[in-house]
């Protein structure tokens, strides 16, 4: 098999090989190239020691020279030169006590967590398939090197990348695997907040979210996510939907663009859901209030995972707006844009059509008629400039105090309503107008 690398790669190879070392390309970039799918990273494997990559190459940096990874800096471009290794023993389930190095590729392949990214190239010699990678992909398997009980209990993040994998490849875990990860979930909870959430986010925003469910049957997401488990045969008896509360999250999961902050926005937009569920005397359930519950179940979740507080931040104020619903009017279209924010309007339309289009048919086809209307008339208010925030009015607390206000809350209250007063009616966004307005205010 042949496996275009690129030219930066070839030379780091090259070099490594005119100074007598192996060099090869190794673990994902090889699988994606096999699969026709453009490589991230290329990481490169290799028996020169840390300190003779070093020697070879002008520019490097030690991202992680105790574990034998040395980046070498090639223009704008960087590429991990790790020395071949085996792993010491695993005491605390996440890292190993110690790294020996290794002259054998085959060692080094040996430690790594599944077949499909345990294979490695280089021109000279080509693939490298040493546990059935190859196979693994053509029977579309997530396989463990070796025994997978001992892979997971090495370093128990592989617990979750499994799903992770299969979700960005749609793989099935194959058996076995399957059954250590079923076993040794419960290990999950050695593995830190941040391993935690980046494995989390990229199955979210792979082609296949709905693979958080394999999650949550193999025992994964009792430990990391238990609030996806309180979701999990919530019924739904409303027209509005024929799902329960997980299969309706799955599908509007899987009904939005690859974006991170839509894709969590979706996962937890109906988590408040099981705590506000009632039933009427006529069996119909109700959600009334579910909206701010699961904003706050959104808000502890990603406290715990430790997100940014700018994602934290955007995904929260959608999850809340996520059921805002008012008839498609130019003035209603200005107030939610005020309320919501002029960036995270268009996300909040895709968070609601998301969630039309996973629920029942009764009356889809006027909701997303709705969203429609809602987009036009929100690029109609872009196109006209109109004012929806109190830095886009035309006075400011200068001026109000140039009328005689005080600072403090009143300013803050009079400037409040200056702009709902606004958003009523554009055309009032004039200083002169706007000022007189609050001098027969004051004069009241």
């Amino acid at each position: 098999m042949k496996i275009e690398l690129p030219g930066k790669v070839k030379m780091i190879i090259n070099n490594l090989q005119l100074h007598g070392y192996e060099a090869f390309a190794v673990g994902g970039c090889v699988r994606d190239s096999i699969l026709a799918r453009r490589p991230e990273d290329w990481d490169i494997t290799t028996s020169a020691r840390p300190e003779e990559i070093k020697r070879l190459f002008r520019r490097t940096v030690d991202t992680g020279i105790e574990h034998g990874t040395v980046t070498v800096l090639i223009g704008k471009d960087s590429f991990e030169v790790t020395t071949y290794r085996v792993d010491g023993a695993y005491e605390d389930g996440r890292h190993p006590s110690e790294v020996h190095f290794t002259s054998r590729l085959e060692e080094d392949l040996q430690r790594r967590d599944f077949t499909i990214n345990a294979m490695a190239y280089n021109d000279e010699v080509r693939l490298v398939d040493l546990f059935g990678g190859m196979k693994d992909l053509n029977r579309h398997l997530i396989r463990c090197v070796g025994d997978p009980g001992e892979r997971f209990s090495e370093d128990a993040l592989r617990i979750l990348r499994a799903v992770r994998f299969s979700a960005q490849l749609n793989f099935p875990i194959e058996a076995e695997t399957a059954q250590a990860v079923r076993e040794l979930a419960p290990t999950l909870e050695k593995i830190s907040a941040e391993r935690i959430r980046t494995e989390l986010v990229k199955l979210l925003v792979s082609p296949h979210p709905e693979r958080i469910q394999d999650a949550y049957e193999l025992g994964i997401t009792k430990v990391i996510l238990p609030e996806w488990d309180a979701l999990v045969g919530v019924e739904q008896n409303t027209p509005h939907h024929k799902y329960d509360v997980a299969q309706h999250t799955l599908r509007a999961l899987k009904n939005v663009k690859r974006d991170r902050i839509l894709r969590l926005t979706m996962l937890f937009h109906d988590m408040g859901k099981p705590a506000m569920r009632t039933t009427d005397e006529n069996g119909r359930d109700h959600f009334k209030g579910h909206a701010p519950v699961s904003e706050e179940i959104a808000r502890k979740v990603m406290r715990r995972l430790k997100f940014d507080n700018d994602t934290a931040k955007k995904v929260c104020r959608l999850v809340c707006y996520h059921d805002y619903r008012v008839e498609a009017t130019p003035k209603n279209v200005r107030r939610a844009m005020n309320r919501i924010g002029i960036e995270l309007f268009p996300y909040y339309l895709a968070v609601r059509m998301a969630d039309a289009k996973a629920q029942s048919t009764y009356m889809r086809r006027e909701k997303i008629e709705n969203i429609i209307a809602m987009r036009q008339l929100y690029q109609q208010a872009l196109l006209n400039g109109d004012c929806v925030t109190l830095r886009q009015l035309a006075v400011g607390g200068r001026e109000l105090m140039e009328l005689g206000m005080q600072p403090g809350r009143e300013l803050g209250s009079m400037l409040g309503e200056l702009l709902e007063y606004v958003i009523d009616d554009p055309e009032r966004n004039k200083k002169e107008i706007l000022c007189a307005y609050v001098k027969e205010k004051l004069s009241q």
